[in-house]
């Protein structure tokens, strides 16, 4: 009899495909590296933290006879998928990418795509005042926007104080453009900088961005492994249920 279906989560489809999978009693084990301050809870069995590096990722699919690997983690979280794709296929076991479509410029957009943030330090210009949705990980890359006052949205506030002209933004992204462009405008923001993660979630300070005219920066997704991948939930438990046959 297979072994157990390892999802690699950390998304909002990673949660969603996690309830499919309860409610389908098909075996499964989530997996979360412990990045995300107080995550929400899972549908299946969850492991938290990492696994000790590619031999104790590799040493832990044999130990638990994982069957297959659902890679659902954000899309920038490249080290992770990258070390996923290249243990599954030494293994010989089947691997799905479920990564939510990227978002796209519409009518209005005054978007600047770059590479990294880096790269947005050649659009955005001195004096700007930048919200910067990029995730706690991202604080020393801000090293590259002197000049500008930075403030930096985290859910809870780190140990240490911001580094940078500006500040913490604390909290989650607000649901509606409307608590989005109220935020902007109370911090008196005229450029965004993200990065293109896609799905609805986050997708707010997009439209706030679109109405109020402010420019964004836009750090484009990096490459990933190739390999079978999919975008939506539905696609995911088509993929698994054919895995089990």
């Amino acid at each position: 009899m297979p072994g157990p279906v390892l999802l690699l989560a950390g998304t909002a489809e990673a949660r969603a495909l996690a309830r499919a999978l309860a409610a389908r009693d098909i075996a499964a084990v989530a997996s979360l590296a412990g990045v995300t301050e107080d995550p929400a809870a899972l549908a299946l069995p969850t492991r938290r933290g990492g696994f000790g590096g590619a031999a104790g990722f590799a040493a832990y699919l044999d130990a638990e006879r994982i069957h297959a690997i659902i890679d659902a983690t954000h899309p920038f979280a490249t080290h992770i998928s990258q070390r996923t794709a290249l243990i599954a296929a030494e293994r010989g076991l089947p691997c799905l990418r479920l990564l939510r479509p990227e978002w796209r410029p519409g009518v209005g957009d005054r978007w600047h795509e770059v590479a990294d943030v880096a790269g947005a330090a050649a659009v955005i210009p001195p004096g700007a005042r930048v919200f910067a949705a990029l995730g706690r990980q991202a604080l020393p890359a801000l090293a590259a926007l002197p000049g500008r006052r930075l403030y930096l949205r985290q859910i809870a506030r780190p140990d240490t104080p911001f580094p940078y002209d500006g500040d913490y933004v604390l909290g989650r992204p607000g649901a509606t453009a409307g608590e989005e462009a109220a935020l902007f405008a109370r911090l008196g923001i005229d450029w965004v900088l993200t990065k293109n993660a896609g799905g609805a979630a986050s997708a707010a300070k997009l439209a706030a961005a679109r109405d109020m005219a402010l420019p964004v920066a836009m750090i484009r997704r990096p490459t990933l492994p190739a390999g079978p991948g999919v975008g939506t939930v539905a696609d995911a438990l088509a993929w698994i249920e054919g895995v089990g046959e």
